[in-house]
């Protein structure tokens, strides 16, 4: 059942079934879900953080193909420390290139205000600051605790919006935490409630090491948005366990309408052991749109956007539909 606080989960339905006779009886059920999903594009900034640095025009043709699939958000970057994430020592130059494309809300994750300044300075307002719920993670991630880390959401809300900009707290090790185990749903709660109360004017809740499962999906999700009733609540899910669909599945059938993926499966965090790549967004795409989802985005296209990506890291993507090579063909057509 989508979360009654979610105006836009107006559903689709799936078609009732049920067996007769000797066959396998199927119960009758209604797979309720939104009209249409937000997606955003994070492999230019969580898709390459674990990379070799890139040519700067080897990523300005990987945002030309990203921009091509017509998604409307994309993560362009991140205003870290170089020496602490060498793959985005670009940002600035990055950033000074976004002007060339239209119509896509542009957004750069921060760790501190310090980056938050850098990010509103090179033009980018819209941020996303990263706490994380778990203090073993927050100190390898970011060198201080997660109360430190909440902290500074009042000063870098007050840069994000002094610019024209927005602020969306992401909570990483949401669910769980490579150094400390599973973090408690209060804590995560928590960190949620103070950052609204500091300033945040979204959230988002990161499977920061891909080990979380449906039913916890859903109890978190309920938990926070009671702590922060009114306030926008995304998710960031890893499929680093293989649960990342069924996980971004049963997100949209609770209400969830902004979803965060990489092109290609790209991606994982530098201070998680163990972590790897993001739910592709070809996957996702293929999953939401044949279920009746609008996404917005060609799959085609992001198909394309793949191949560029591929060809600029310089290996094999992990998506199990792009090695597919897509939808389904029938053989006869696709000798023809």
């Amino acid at each position: 059942m989508p979360h009654p606080g979610v105006e836009d989960a107006k559903g689709t339905r799936g078609t009732g079934m049920r067996g007769t006779g000797k066959e396998a009886a199927v119960n009758d059920f209604d797979l309720v879900l939104p009209a249409e999903v937000d997606i955003r594009e994070v492999g230019m900034r969580d898709g390459l953080q674990l990379e070799e640095p890139l040519p700067l025009g080897a990523k300005l043709e990987m945002l030309e193909a990203l921009v091509a699939t017509g998604v409307r958000r994309i993560e362009a970057t991140s205003f870290v420390s170089p020496r602490a994430v060498p793959a985005l020592a670009d940002a600035d130059q990055v950033a000074a290139e976004l002007s060339r494309w239209g119509d896509v809300h542009w957004s750069a994750l921060v760790a501190n205000a310090r980056g938050a300044g850098r990010a509103v300075d090179a033009g980018v307002a819209d941020l996303e600051y990263v706490v994380s719920a778990a203090d073993g993670h927050s100190r390898a991630n970011a060198g201080r605790s997660t109360a430190e880390a909440v902290g500074a959401v009042g000063e870098i809300a007050r840069l994000a919006h002094g610019a024209g900009g927005s602020l969306e707290v992401i909570i990483a090790t949401a669910w769980d935490c490579p150094f400390d185990g599973r973090t408690p749903i209060g804590r995560t709660v928590d960190v949620a409630r103070a950052a609204v109360t500091a300033g945040a004017d979204q959230l988002c809740l990161g499977d920061t090491i891909g080990t979380t499962t449906p039913l916890r999906v859903v109890q978190l999700l309920d938990a926070v948005r009671r702590a922060c009733p009114g306030v926008a609540v995304g998710v960031h899910f890893h499929d680093t366990r293989g649960t990342g669909q069924a996980n971004a599945l049963v997100a949209v059938q609770a209400g969830v309408v902004q979803l965060d993926s990489s092109v290609g499966g790209l991606g994982g965090c530098p201070f998680a052991p163990g972590a790897s790549g993001n739910i592709a967004t070809e996957e996702l795409v293929y999953m939401l749109e044949e279920s009746g989802v609008r996404t917005g985005l060609d799959l085609d296209a992001v198909l394309a956007a793949a191949a560029v990506t591929e060809r600029a890291v310089g290996h094999e993507l992990p998506s199990s539909l792009y090695r597919a090579g897509g939808r389904s063909v029938p053989r006869a057509a696709a000798t023809r």
